[in-house]
Parts: C-alpha cells; sequence; structure tokens
C-alpha cells in the first residue's frame, strides 16, 4: 500500500511539473518577441491576435487544471479521501476535455496560424511599398530583425528599395531571397498550443 501511495505521489509531481511546463510555454509564447511583434500590428483583421490570445488562455487554463488536478490527488493520496479524488478526477477530465477540441482544431485547421502570420506580413509589406505609414515601416524592420528575413521574393527578379530600408545590414546584399522560413513558421506552430 505505502508504495502505490509512493507511485501516485510521484505521478501527481509529475503531472503538476507538466502544468508548470505549459503554463511557462504559454507565457514564453504569449510574451515572446516573434509573438508580439505580429500580434501588436494594428489591422483591422489581424486574425492572428484572435489565434495568439487564444492559445495563451487555453494553455494556461489547461495548466492550472493539471496542478489543481495534482494537488488535489496528491492531498486525496495523504488523507485517503474519496472527495479529494473524486475532485481530482474531475479536474483530469476537464483537462481532458479541453483537449479533444484542440487536437481536433489543430487537426482542421493546420495552416491557418502560418497563414494569418503571412497575412499580417504582407500587408504591412505592401503599405510600406506604397509609402503609406511610417510606423508600417517600423513594424516591417522590427519583423525582418526579429526573423532575420529580407522582404519577398518576386518571380521576375526585382526589388524596390524597401529591403535598402528596413532589412538588417547582414542581409541587404540577399533582399527580396528570405522570407519568414519554413523552421521559423513550423517552431512558432509547434510552441503555440493551439496550433
Amino acid at each position: 500500500m505505502r508504495t502505490t501511495k509512493c507511485q501516485l505521489l510521484v505521478t501527481s509531481l509529475c503531472v503538476m511539473l507538466l502544468g508548470l511546463s505549459i503554463a511557462t510555454l504559454s507565457t514564453v509564447t504569449h510574451y515572446g518577441l516573434h509573438f508580439t511583434l505580429i500580434s501588436n500590428i494594428s489591422l483591422e483583421s489581424n486574425a492572428y491576435r484572435a489565434i495568439h490570445n487564444a492559445a495563451f488562455y487555453f494553455g494556461i487554463c489547461l495548466s492550472m487544471a493539471l496542478i489543481l488536478a495534482a494537488l488535489l490527488s496528491s492531498a486525496a493520496m495523504v488523507r485517503e479521501s474519496q472527495c479529494l479524488t473524486a475532485m481530482g478526477f474531475f479536474c483530469f477530465a476537464l483537462a481532458f476535455c479541453g483537449l479533444i477540441p484542440a487536437a481536433c482544431w489543430r487537426y482542421t485547421h493546420s495552416t491557418e496560424v502560418e497563414n494569418s502570420m503571412m497575412d499580417v506580413y504582407d500587408l504591412v509589406y505592401e503599405e510600406v511599398r506604397r509609402n503609406i505609414s511610417s510606423l508600417r515601416r517600423h513594424e516591417l524592420t522590427a519583423i525582418h530583425e526579429a526573423f532575420l528575413c529580407c522582404g519577398k521574393h518576386s518571380p521576375f527578379g526585382d526589388t524596390t528599395d524597401i529591403e535598402q530600408e528596413t532589412c538588417p545590414s547582414s542581409r541587404v546584399h540577399d533582399a527580396g531571397q528570405y522570407h519568414l522560413s519554413e523552421a521559423d513558421l513550423e517552431a512558432i506552430s509547434i510552441q503555440l498550443p493551439l496550433c
């Protein structure tokens, strides 16, 4: 009996660490430079902002459910309380029920995060190209510096002066050949719990 209690306490500790790691990942994802740059760009139809916030709140809720379940399970093992055990299982059930729609959303909307980020980038790039706003020029420069990219590749091979003004100095000679790389976009979609 004592061995079983020790195993359950170790399992509860692992679940608590999982909950803490999800909370940490959600926080880093929400406040990380790459994510906030795209999210903070003020566009009327910035779909990425909604995904960004939903992923953060989902991650925090999931981590709280797991931490609460681990704490209740630990207390139930120590006190041998059926009520605490039932509440712990209820929290595990809530976490599981929350993961099912998230997994379905991930499967059915597999490229939505990437597409929404690219839409924001394309809109900012086009506004800078048309000289609509100096604020957009600063935002485009910040995106280029954060993602280490430089403009858009044109099928005609011509690039504009945008790359000269907004690209990091080390990337100016490669202007038009660097876009948000597949590795950057995949890393972003892996780090977002809902993606």
